[in-house]
């Protein structure tokens, strides 16, 4: 496991472990750059325009299209320090 890597695995413990939950927009970055950083770019069709929760999240992924894993694994650690001071 690259240090990347294991910095990145614990972001996502710590960001379990925060005192109060992010706001929506925080949470929405949060679970794109995670994708991104796991999955690559989104696929599939973007959900109905009534399907409000997994249209946003489908919405905040393509945002980051094109997003090297590397950098989304940054990105994603750096959002997740910035929520913890």
């Amino acid at each position: 496991m690259s240090d990347l890597q294991a910095r990145f695995a614990q972001a996502q413990r710590d960001v379990n472990a925060l005192a109060e939950r992010p706001d929506n927009d925080t949470m929405l970055k949060l679970y794109a750059l995670y994708k991104q950083a796991t999955q690559g770019d989104a696929t599939g069709e973007q959900p109905g325009s009534f399907d409000f929760v997994r249209r946003a999240k489908f919405d905040a992924w393509s945002a980051i299209k094109g997003t090297t894993a590397e950098a989304a694994q940054q990105q994603y650690i750096d959002l997740v320090t910035s929520l913890r001071r």
